[in-house]
């Protein structure tokens, strides 16, 4: 047998005797790696002195900026290392439109090995980029040989997730997508220690520490798409039976084509949904750190002093509260992933997200609030609940998609809908940071500079709400027919049960009684301590930092 041939959809359909809570943390393995992109920014103040190594050494102010872009002989600025940022979820959200489909076909082992050959190779090619100092590499490498891996990684997971759970649709995917919120905090601490321990005289440590993050991270990544199995067609959790249509008429029991999805209003309702909450969660990510410290000032010290009036050691001591609090938010939107998505199973992906825009706008209008009357305590409580929200979102509307659309094409769907995402991307920061810029060339004191801008914020929301209250079962003239599901299902290799014992074949109703749950004990044990204590290392590490905000 070759290699090839064990990634083959056919080779991952699951025996008798496999436990289903096997797949979560399979999931887990490389969402934990590809998080990581959120913790980018942790390598930015070493690369602007690679050159310099103490200090940054500026390029000549008359370097055009092409020129700067080969130029191995003046450091990089960090606004031109944070395009990476936008690169990684453009490329999220357009790889994962564009080989969503491939992926339902080729199954999600070959998608995750693939995606962890993307993501470790780009972070290789900038290693090579960071030591012949060549930004173009790492723009190459990680933001777009890495975004394709980003995208194939964070939808690698969810049509099959969605299959092993049908009874638990949001808390299946919650699991795996919290994983996404929570690699930052693994992937920052781990990649400043590897900085200060390849640190030297003559170089700051990132591309030996590129190098060592893309070994460790492509071995975590291949052992969960190995860990990855699909349920044979047939296969339900024992005891469960499919809601009827009748008593929920926003879960479907029938299936869109991803090539039909453009063409149907739901589809576009749910694409503004996702895109105003995420719009309006990044507006938030993007400046909660300098918001806490603008608007509060001295006050987080005791000082009644303004912000810019303070010393350079009170404006150290703050920005270490700061750094507790953006600590403190990241937790909540990892939990908040969880949560929300397990809750969504008991009251519904509609009346969900309705609590997400009505509370989020509560939340919003009472930021300016809280500055204004200086309770600090009102506005980090707003801050962590809106963050959970901005999570919980990502994390609820795969589940969201199965209802409406089902679940045989619902990852290459996903993969669409991860364009407003993108969209996303742009339009939040883009918000907040012109607003804040304009207003503060307007004279406008730093402490109140975020108000328009949280009312505008809102405003997203209920728009975000109005579009989510409009959508309604999709019109049966979308779904397949059933010559259309069965070469679908054909095209994705699932047979129906009691079509042989071949690899790929169809399951007896016996054999479909022995898989889900059942398994050694012990190796699903070792499977979730293999997630489980890196992601509780990253977690206690970001509590300790958050404590400094409670002192």
């Amino acid at each position: 047998m070759s290699f090839s041939d064990l990634l083959m959809k056919d080779r991952t359909i699951a025996k008798p005797g496999f436990n289903r809570w096997l797949v979560p943390p399979a999931a887990l393995a490389i969402h934990l790696c590809i998080g990581m992109a959120y913790g980018f920014s942790v390598f930015w103040l070493p690369l602007s002195k690679a050159v310099g190594i103490k200090a940054s050494v500026a390029c000549p102010a008359d370097m055009s900026f092409f020129t700067e872009i080969f130029s191995a002989s003046c450091d990089w600025k960090i606004s031109m290392l944070g395009w990476m940022y936008t690169m990684f979820f453009v490329l999220l959200g357009s790889s994962a439109a564009i080989w969503g489909g491939w992926l339902e076909h080729a199954g999600p082992r070959k998608a995750g090995f693939v995606a962890a050959v993307c993501w470790s190779g780009g972070l290789v090619i900038s290693a090579l980029g960071v030591y012949t100092h060549q930004i173009w590499l790492m723009w190459l490498g990680s933001g777009v040989i890495g975004g394709v891996g980003l995208g194939l990684g964070y939808i690698s997971p969810v049509s099959t997730l969605i299959k092993w759970f049908p009874d638990r649709r949001g808390m299946a995917t919650g699991m795996a997508i919290m994983g996404f919120g929570g690699g930052a905090l693994i992937g920052s601490p781990l990649a400043d220690l590897l900085m200060r321990h390849f640190a030297s005289e003559t170089s700051v440590g990132v591309w030996q520490t590129f190098l060592a993050m893309a070994v460790v991270y492509f071995i975590f990544m291949t052992a969960g798409a190995f860990g990855y199995r699909v349920p044979p067609a047939g296969w339900k959790p024992a005891g469960w039976n499919p809601p009827e249509t009748t008593s929920n008429a926003m879960i479907t029991r029938n299936h869109v084509h991803v090539s039909k999805v453009w063409g149907i209003p739901q589809f576009w309702l749910v694409w503004l949904v996702l895109c105003l909450n995420v719009s309006a969660g990044i507006g938030v990510i993007g400046m909660a750190s300098p918001m806490l410290q603008e608007m509060f000032g001295g006050k987080l010290i005791g000082v009644a002093t303004a912000f810019n009036d303070l010393s350079g050691a009170e404006k150290a001591s703050i920005a270490a509260i700061a750094a507790g609090f953006t600590g403190l938010i990241s937790l909540f939107n990892i939990g908040g992933r969880f949560v929300w998505a397990s809750c969504s199973d008991l009251m519904g992906r509609k009346v969900t997200y309705s609590v997400f825009f009505i509370l989020g706008f509560i939340m919003y209008v009472s930021l300016p609030w809280s500055g204004q009357h200086g309770s600090v305590a009102l506005f980090v409580a707003a801050v962590c609940v809106i963050l959970s929200m901005y999570g919980g979102g990502f994390a609820t509307v795969p589940a969201y998609l199965a209802d409406l659309f089902g679940t045989q094409m619902v990852g290459a769907i996903h993969g669409r809908l991860l364009t407003a995402w993108a969209t996303a991307g742009i339009l939040g920061p883009v918000v907040v940071n012109y607003m804040r810029e304009y207003q503060l060339s307007q004279g406008m004191a730093p402490a109140s500079v975020y108000n328009t801008t949280m009312y505008i914020l809102a405003g997203m929301l209920v728009l975000g709400l109005i579009c989510n209250l409009s959508i309604r079962p999709v019109a049966a003239k979308y779904f397949m027919t059933p010559d259309e599901l069965a070469q679908e299902k054909r095209l994705a290799h699932e047979k129906e049960s009691g079509n042989g014992n071949g690899p790929g074949s169809g399951a007896t109703a016996a054999e479909l009684a022995q898989i889900g749950s059942g398994g050694n004990p012990v190796m699903i044990a070792l499977a979730w301590l293999a997630v489980g204590i890196p992601l509780i290392w990253g977690i206690s590490i970001t509590l300790q930092k958050a404590v400094v905000l409670f002192k």
